[in-house]
């Protein structure tokens, strides 16, 4: 569902902007520095999470502002969102749909927004963490709940690790309690996944080979078994350890480019970026197909680093595909879009390109 209405109050270089986009296209360009990745960091944090730059909170405040920060917006359908902090609360979310106040899981029901950022360029090369959390989020835009039982999972977690290493003080049935919650959610989170990736992998087997090279997914690392079993087995070896060492949280997300047979970090840096291109394309028509309503796309600085062939192939697979929102420090790079939302950035100000 596209935004049309995006309003900025004290956040990162921006006092107040407003934008009003159209559904389609929407096109950011200035010179670097300009403010362009914060705009998308405001419409990645309408989604739950710690948005694109995965950035603390009291980061995202403008430095010379009062110490809070507002983000709202306007959906088609006239439904408001609004996320931000106060000055009084810097680390504390707030998020409102429609005036009420909500949790931050709540945004996952009224829209998906996904990204693609030049800092995910390397990363099927770089940790498991990088890629779950990646994964998490395309596990999310299909299925809002998964939101809800990460936080669960990860909240009993760290309950029990304090436990653990406090063995004198633990409460043998609330340690229980805790291990049956992490079963619980934790099963959940490891089953999402795996849906996930069988109809991703099957959306990107049907999408077109010639356009993005072709990529295999799988999910490595631990493996849905009997979890609350096995973290009482492993009490004395977590203890020891002083973290939890089986579970969801320690799975990675698998991916092979399927012509050359190889992993997909061993590719060259241009082949693993066209991978994930085509990999974030098929999830976002997936998205559309399963949730009835396109997810919202941000590509940070995407089309400058593409062949004229494939920046040709991306134009032509994202139109009418849902609201997609560019940046760049070209305009003429976007000059074969026809229909787009074309704004000018600079010095902390949108306006009309």
């Amino acid at each position: 569902m596209p935004l049309t209405r995006l309003t900025l109050t004290d956040f990162r270089s921006y006092g107040e902007a407003i934008i009003e986009p159209g559904p389609g296209f929407v096109v950011l360009t200035g010179d670097n520095g300009a403010g362009k990745t914060n705009i998308l960091e405001a419409v990645s944090l309408l989604a739950p999470g710690r948005g694109l730059r995965g950035a603390a909170l009291g980061e995202m405040a403008r430095s010379s502002g009062p110490g809070g920060f507002g983000v709202a917006a306007r959906l088609a359908g006239d439904a408001d969102l609004a996320t931000g902090t106060l000055a009084t609360a810097p680390e504390r979310r707030q998020v409102r749909i429609n005036g009420a106040p909500t949790s931050v899981n709540a945004l996952g029901e009224r829209v998906s927004v996904l990204w693609l950022t030049p800092a995910m360029d390397r990363l099927f090369a770089g940790s498991a963490g990088d890629r779950r959390r990646f994964l998490d989020r395309l596990v999310l835009a299909l299925e809002p709940t998964h939101a809800s039982h990460a936080a669960r999972y990860e909240a009993a977690m760290r309950a029990r690790n304090k436990l653990l290493a406090e063995p004198d003080n633990a409460d043998p049935a609330w340690l229980a309690a805790l291990e049956a919650g992490m079963a619980e959610h934790g099963v959940a989170l490891a089953e999402a996944r795996t849906r996930t990736i069988a109809t991703l992998g099957a959306a990107i087997a049907a999408a077109p080979a010639n356009d993005f090279p072709r990529a295999a997914l799988s999910l490595d690392g631990w493996a849905a078994t009997d979890l609350a079993a096995r973290l009482r087995a492993n009490r004395g070896r977590d203890a020891a350890a002083g973290r939890t060492i089986e579970g969801p949280h320690r799975q990675d997300l698998a991916v092979t480019h399927v012509v050359k047979a190889q992993p997909a970090g061993r590719a060259s840096t241009g082949e693993q970026k066209a991978l994930l291109l085509g990999l974030v394309l098929a999830h976002a028509e997936l998205v559309a197909e399963r949730r009835g309503m396109a997810p919202i796309l941000l590509l940070d600085e995407v089309a400058a680093h593409l062949d004229p062939a494939r920046r040709a192939a991306l134009f032509d697979r994202l139109d009418g595909r849902g609201q997609v929102w560019m940046t760049g420090t070209e305009p003429a790079l976007f000059k074969p879009i026809g229909m787009a939302s074309r704004f000018n950035v600079a010095d902390g100000q949108v306006g009309p390109a």
